[in-house]
């Protein structure tokens, strides 16, 4: 039945950029001892967006409010910005797939880093882009690359994530600044922060909201624990955040997701209590990785990059006998970040688990 749909639909792969662990777990037949593979925050949300939503349960039966407008204000005045700065919508992968919609047209030029977040390359095919990947420096994506790349290539858009997924790593401030001083005319940066409420201090850059080049996307997943609601936001200019109303689904927002990022942004002191179990947390993941030989990488994120010392095939195959001793991690899909394993931070359980399998895979891959 395939001849309902459009050329380039038809042409385009039936894979999705992540395989989930509920189908993992299908597979093998039982679950996961430890869920440590999505960046998904063991520590949970706030109590009290917790309370929040399960005191509003009963009243599903109505529409979430379409303009977000108590989000919208409330993240405005805590990122000082105006409403009119701020889009609203499904995660940050969804707002991915607008603002490719929004820019992208058959043959349109875009540049992103070989190995970064899959899920931009996937809308960026749906909508007929022209992808130019360039190399990661070292373990940290190359501002200057993505910019000698955008202007050979005269890119509409540019992707870079700071902090960085799937390596962890970040640049300082100052680095982004300079990036965004040095854009080409013809190209928006979309700025990925997903990470931004975990990095460390003088990591996140600053920017003016109104800067008619750049797009940041935040969410409510990573930090604040709500992975399964799926709110993710932009900052931007207001012209750029009011275009999203243009294509968005404007029922799209869920009700109780919308009154749990509410309570858990005005609980600023759960997510101390997250960044300081997520510092703990690395701490023993990296002791882990070092127990058994392979060397973990500096994080400004809820996960750690493991370096397993040698190649593709053999952290696929590290991957492998982890997940069949049901540890679900991932890793970094292109080379040379393919050395590596991928591993979320969790609770001590987690990390217990973690350091009884782990040199039961690497014995196991010999």
């Amino acid at each position: 039945m395939t001849r309902f749909l459009t050329p380039l639909a038809a042409s385009l792969p039936s894979t999705v950029p992540f395989v989930g662990p509920e189908t993992q777990e299908r597979q093998m037949g039982h679950p996961f001892r430890a869920r440590l593979g999505a960046n998904e925050s063991l520590f949970g949300p706030s109590p009290a967006a917790i309370a929040a939503m399960e005191a509003d349960v009963g009243e599903m039966w109505m529409y979430a409010d379409p303009e977000n407008h108590a989000l919208k204000a409330t993240l405005a005045t805590h990122h000082g910005v105006a409403p009119e700065n701020i889009a609203v919508g499904g995660g940050i992968d969804g707002l991915l797939g607008l603002i490719c919609r929004l820019t992208l047209e058959a043959g349109t030029s875009v540049v992103t880093s070989l190995g970064a977040y899959p899920t931009f390359n996937f809308h960026v095919a749906g909508f007929g882009g022209a992808l130019t990947r360039v190399p990661y420096l070292g373990d940290h994506e190359d501002p200057q690359a993505l910019l000698d790349a955008a202007r050979q290539t005269h890119a509409r858009l540019i992707y870079f994530a700071n902090p960085d997924n799937p390596m962890g790593s970040h640049h300082p401030a100052s680095v982004l600044e300079d990036m965004v001083a040095n854009l080409p005319d013809h190209s928006l940066l979309i700025l990925d922060e997903a990470y931004s409420d975990l990095a460390p201090k003088g990591a996140i850059p600053s920017i003016p909201a109104d800067h008619p080049q750049v797009i940041r996307f935040r969410t409510f997943s990573k930090g604040y624990g709500m992975a399964g609601g799926r709110v993710g936001y932009a900052i931007t200019n207001p012209a750029l955040a009011q275009a999203f109303d243009k294509v968005r689904n404007h029922f799209g927002m869920g009700r109780i997701a919308q009154i749990g990022a509410l309570a858990a942004l005005r609980d600023q002191e759960w997510l101390d209590h997250v960044r300081d179990q997520i510092q703990k947390a690395r701490v023993r993941v990296g002791q882990i990785a070092r127990d058994n030989g392979f060397t973990p990488l500096p994080s400004a994120t809820n996960f750690v990059t493991v370096d397993c010392g040698r190649d593709g095939d053999y952290a696929r195959a590290i991957l492998r006998e982890t997940v069949s001793r049901g540890v679900f991690i991932r890793m970094p899909g292109a080379a040379p970040l393919d050395r590596c394993i991928r591993i979320s931070l969790g609770d001590e359980a987690a990390m217990a688990i973690l350091g009884e399998v782990l040199p039961e895979a690497i014995k196991a891959v010999g």
